[in-house]
């Protein structure tokens, strides 16, 4: 948090240097400090997956969380998505759209599992079309 010339408090990403003063977040350093944070957990996922390092059945969590971080940096260092007032839009509309991801995905899944036990065995398909 940083507080602004009247004293309130605003939050800002790494990289928007339009609403923080910061010298760390502006230009291309943000960036670069984005992209060694992003390059860092895709590698420690590919060592991860190809060591010893983390029980077997725990790789797919491992590897979620991982996935889930990465998305974070994503959205702080790329997208400059944060918590203040001023990117209420921005996480409205990011939340919409996973939602419709996820109603498509998963409305898929269920439309298909549900087919599946719907329909007739292949053999008595067989069967009858002779």
């Amino acid at each position: 948090m940083e507080r602004g010339e009247r004293g309130e408090r605003h939050d800002s990403a790494p990289g928007d240097e339009a609403a923080s003063g910061q010298e760390f977040g502006g230009g291309v350093t943000g960036y670069v400090v984005g992209l060694l944070l992003a390059l860092a957990l895709t590698a420690g996922s590919f060592y991860m997956v190809s060591t010893d390092l983390v029980w077997g059945p725990a790789i797919p969590a491992a590897l979620i969380v991982l996935a889930v971080a990465q998305m974070g940096i994503h959205l702080v260092f790329f997208l400059h998505i944060t918590t203040g007032p001023d990117n209420t839009n921005n996480v409205l509309a990011l939340a919409f759209g996973v939602l419709i991801v996820l109603l498509v995905v998963f409305g898929s899944m269920w439309i298909m599992d549900h087919l599946s036990h719907q329909l007739m065995p292949m053999g008595e398909m067989m069967k009858r079309m002779r």
